[in-house]
């Protein structure tokens, strides 16, 4: 993969949906909630008002609608601006 995000954009992969519930039901593709966590891959170099904080590694959550999805040879990915970050999970 080469994709390298602009100003203050962020490259994320989002972690999979949970495929069982607790008490081990399986959880239909279409009742699955989308993903609100996942894995930063690539990071812009930020811009003259905004340093970029989160790193290339960090787990980060984001909101429900944050980004744009993008889909590279079978993999789907989120590509969005750093202040659509919510947090980062230490």
């Amino acid at each position: 993969m080469n994709i390298k995000p602009l100003a203050d954009r962020v490259l994320v992969k989002p972690v999979a949906a949970e495929e069982k519930t607790a008490a081990g039901i399986i959880i239909p593709d279409t009742a699955k909630e989308k993903p609100l966590k996942g894995n930063v891959l690539a990071i812009g170099k930020g811009t003259k008002d905004e340093e970029m904080v989160v790193k290339v590694g960090d787990t980060v959550l984001y909101g429900k609608y944050a980004g744009t999805e993008l889909e590279l040879d079978g993999d789907k990915y989120l590509i969005m601006r750093q202040s659509d970050i919510l947090a980062v999970i230490g």
